[in-house]
């Protein structure tokens, strides 16, 4: 039998990959962006309640209303925007998904879409699917900004949406006051739509202000915007996000996405419904992590890797460029079999693999492993 694959040049992913490869070898695992601590016992708590209590049949299609109208609060406190939790909301199985089916709803065959890279990796795959025309836009190597003057050389009456993502993965990078100013003004007078992955919305460092779309009219009436609970709450294998988008967009999301999932797991939608009005949960998260990235960059003083800053995320960028001159697909797989600590090479986040000698870190871990990473990095 002949089969012609829609996405011939994909394999596994490289997350997949390097935590094989992580566990085959015993190697602590900094590559896969999660948690190795517990979530909040009352999350667990509320969502073991809403089994016993027999919430367990489908949610809506759009999501748990009272989990909507939390969203919507949130919201309008974090962001100043009140948005209608009937309309503007969809509950999704994790952040992926909703990326996924806001691409497929909107983007057409011969569509371009603006893409700045390095980035996640489900990006290409997925506008590839759609028979999109990408148009990747480096970003500016070593502060990975976006070059907004290449952006706008690439828009044309065909460019159907722009993609972008803060705080970024893998870099750790922002975008800023300044960025959402000049993309509104890329965009102005277009029909072009904006895709915002925002799942590490209230990972910030250092006093910068998460920079949502959702804070400006202008982009927010244009796009749909992503988000995660996975990553505020520890809990990234209960795979639940949800989208934000006008009722236009949205109505042509949830065209797509009902045939995707219809919806998400019922008893985690309850139990993030039930915590999401404590507001610590998600400020506490800036600090949290912030000391997070000064422990591991403490620790890592002694190496000979070079630290990149990192504004926001949970991932720190380092150059190996005074340890190695192996291509860093190679450098990741000998430090996870030779050292006993997995990383991501970056270059996976390029579609031409371009490669700078440099290695993402996840510092999501508790601080003993951090330590025990650090030592065996810190004798290369």
């Amino acid at each position: 039998m002949h089969l012609h694959s829609k996405l011939p040049t994909v394999g596994t992913t490289i997350f997949t990959s390097m935590s094989h490869l992580a566990s085959e070898y015993n190697a602590i695992n900094l590559a896969q962006g999660f948690p190795n601590f517990a979530p909040p016992p009352k999350l667990l708590l509320s969502a073991a309640n809403a089994m016993q209590r027999g919430l367990n049949q489908y949610a809506p299609m759009a999501g748990y209303v009272p989990l909507r109208e939390r969203i919507a609060e949130k919201i309008e406190y974090c962001y100043g925007r009140r948005i209608n939790p009937d309309s503007d909301i969809t509950v999704t199985p994790g952040g992926t998904a909703a990326l996924f089916a806001a691409m497929m709803s909107v983007v057409h065959k011969g569509d371009e879409v603006i893409v700045p890279e390095p980035c996640y990796d489900s990006y290409l795959p997925t506008l590839e699917l759609c028979g999109a025309l990408i148009k990747r836009v480096p970003m500016k190597f070593p502060d990975y900004s976006i070059d907004w003057d290449r952006v706008q050389t690439l828009v044309s009456p065909k460019t159907r949406m722009i993609i972008i993502n803060t705080p970024h993965n893998p870099t750790g990078s922002i975008l800023r006051k300044a960025d959402m100013e000049r993309l509104s003004a890329i965009v102005r007078n277009t029909d072009i739509m904006i895709l915002s992955d925002e799942v590490y919305e209230h990972i910030t460092f250092d006093g910068e202000a998460h920079q949502s779309v959702l804070r400006y009219n202008d982009l927010a009436e244009r796009s749909f915007v992503v988000y995660s609970f996975g990553k505020p709450f520890h809990v990234t294998g209960w795979k639940t996000g949800y989208c934000v988008a006008p009722a236009e967009l949205m109505r042509e999301f949830r065209k797509v996405y009902q045939y995707m999932n219809f919806a998400s797991f019922t008893p985690a939608q309850v139990a993030f419904s039930e915590l999401l009005s404590n507001k610590e949960q998600y400020e506490s998260l800036p600090e949290f992590y912030r000391q997070k990235r000064d422990l591991f960059q403490d620790l890592m003083r002694s190496s000979r890797f070079e630290f990149f800053p990192s504004h926001g995320s949970y991932f720190q960028l380092a150059r190996y460029s005074d340890i190695s001159t192996l291509n860093d697909a190679e450098f990741a797989v000998w430090l996870t079999t030779t050292h006993g600590v997995a990383v991501i090479p970056v270059s996976a986040f390029y579609r031409d693999s371009t490669d700078n000698h440099v290695v993402r870190f996840c510092f999501a871990k508790t601080d003993e492993t951090l330590e025990k990473a650090a030592e065996a990095l810190c004798k290369i």
